[in-house]
Formats: C-alpha cells, structure tokens, sequence
C-alpha cells in the first residue's frame, strides 16, 4: 500500500501586512553606491519605499557600513529617514543593537533594500529568515557593481524563503484596497 505524503506550506508571510512589517535599509551610502551602475534608479525606488512606509506608518531602520570610510547615508535619503546603526559585520545581524532594535518593534516582515545585494543584504536576508522573520527583499531598490551578482543573490534569497518583490507591489500589499485618500497618496508616490 502506498501511502501519500502531505506537504503543507505556510504562505501567510508573502502578503505584507500593515501592523506586522517593518523597513531594513542597508548601508545606501555615497561612496558605497559611487561604484554601482544602477544607484540612481535604487536611490530613486527607495526613495519611493521610504515615503510610502513612512506614510503608512512602517518603522524604518537604517544601517550604515563603517561610514568612516564609505560615508554617510546618501543625502537624498538621509534626510528622510532615522539615524543609523553603524556596523562592520557584513550581515546586519551580527552586528549590536541591531537585532534588538529590530526586535523592539514587535513586527515579523521585514522589508529588505539596500547594498550590496550580494553582500550585506544577502547575509542579512538569511540570517533574518533563520531568525524566523518573514522578508521581502525590493529588487529594484537594491543593487551590486555587477549585476549578475545582484541577480544570483535575489535567486539564492528566493531559495533560501524570501519574497522577491518590488516598491509598487509592496507598498500596494500594503495598502490593500484603493478609493481611499491613502491610496491616492501612495499612488502620487509610486509615479
């Protein structure tokens, strides 16, 4: 007699929800992202990404990798987001503070952007899922010098249990219906 194997998976993490999602946005710097090709169109989306969760009222968390040497947070962005966590270790994770920051929140969706994606988001990404949090990692608000590097990071995140998605999809998720004063905002945003 054969017997049949069930395999049920849970699929509630891939629909953000308002109260449970929080913004990681890892090491956005100038002379970080002088060296990446795509910078100006990531800076752009994130832009985008933070003003709509602020707007939404999603806590943002930013990190910095050893701005002594690589600089601050880039302008257009730093003025619109809290201070950040400085750090060395790669995966956001190992560094203090962090974890417990993130922890303070309450939330267990992390929506994930920054640089390098084969770097500091990809080790972050992995530790924050065997942390047991829910991520989605914004493919067009994160980039690497090479972008076969980008490409191979957001295909071992999606294997590894992360939700590859992008600005407008999330904050719509979000959002979740439209004909509100909500919506038209956050469709001014996305434009």
């Amino acid at each position: 007699m054969k017997r049949m194997v069930v395999v049920v998976v849970d699929k509630s993490g891939f629909i953000l929800r308002r109260a449970d999602a929080v913004l990681v946005m890892v090491d956005l710097q100038d002379r970080l992202l002088a060296a990446m090709g795509r910078k100006d169109d990531v800076v752009a989306a994130s832009i985008r990404l933070v003003k709509g969760c602020s707007h939404l009222g999603i806590p943002i968390i930013v990190t910095e990798q050893y701005p002594k040497g690589l600089g601050p947070t880039v302008s257009s962005l730093k003025d619109i987001v809290p201070t950040a966590i400085e750090k060395i270790s790669f995966d956001c994770c190992g560094e203090d503070g962090f974890l417990t920051e993130l922890k303070k929140t309450s939330r267990h969706q992390v929506i994930l952007c920054g640089s390098e994606t084969h770097i500091c988001v990809l080790q972050t990404c992995v530790s924050l899922l065997q942390e047991g949090f829910d991520v989605h990692v914004i493919a067009d608000a994160v980039c690497s010098r090479n972008d076969g590097d980008r490409d191979v990071a957001l295909t071992t995140m999606r294997q590894a249990g992360a939700v590859v998605s992008s600005v407008e999809t999330a904050l719509f998720q979000i959002l979740g219906k439209a004909g509100t004063a909500e919506f038209k905002e956050i469709s001014a945003i996305v434009k």
